[in-house]
């Protein structure tokens, strides 16, 4: 139904700039108090022009209408928590692991998978949650702690390959990070 107002309207718009401007805000303001403006910018003796007003006239009587629904699966931003309060912890050298480790039991007696976002920390309780910030690129993931390690001097954390990846840790192998404590 909106198809024909919009060709008239291209096609008026273009002999006529203060009839394209009267119905521009007449499609902003509603239209009845606009339509009788854009009557008089026309001439009598143009039948395509009468047409045009003809065409819109069923548009000056809809209702004006609410703001219109979201779309199922939207997220309403007004709605989503802040990040977890953190702690900052003792940051440094992380390194990671990966497909060789596949499987293998972990410290916490788990099975390791490298596409899991876990890590290996000395001291840290199993299941707490770390957020592992790379001081590089300020890329940030959150690793859950479930092995202990790492074995090699100078570093404080080993991160599952798809935490490394995320870091941007895998080309490299290591990378200075921060960390802190999710509580």
């Amino acid at each position: 139904m909106t198809q024909p107002f919009r060709i008239s309207l291209s096609r008026a718009a273009g002999r006529h700039a203060a009839l394209a401007a009267a119905c521009a805000a007449a499609l902003a303001m509603g239209a009845a108090p606009i339509l009788a403006q854009a009557e008089e910018a026309l001439s009598a003796d143009n039948p395509a022009e009468q047409s045009f007003v003809a065409e819109f006239e069923p548009y000056a009587a809809l209702p004006d209408t609410a703001e219109p629904a979201a779309e199922p699966g939207a997220v309403d931003i007004t709605a989503i928590e802040p990040a977890p309060p953190a702690e900052a912890i003792k940051g440094g050298l992380a390194s990671w692991y990966g497909p060789r480790f596949k499987g293998r039991r972990t410290a916490s007696g788990e099975r390791f998978n490298p596409s899991d976002y876990t890590a290996a920390h000395r001291s840290l309780p199993f299941g707490s949650k770390v957020r592992v910030t790379n001081r590089r690129n300020g890329r940030t993931v959150v690793v859950r702690i479930n092995d202990r390690g790492p074995f090699v001097r100078g570093r404080v954390i080993d991160v599952s390959q798809a935490a490394a990846a995320d870091l941007g840790l895998i080309g490299p192998g290591h990378g200075e990070v921060e960390l802190a404590l999710l509580k």
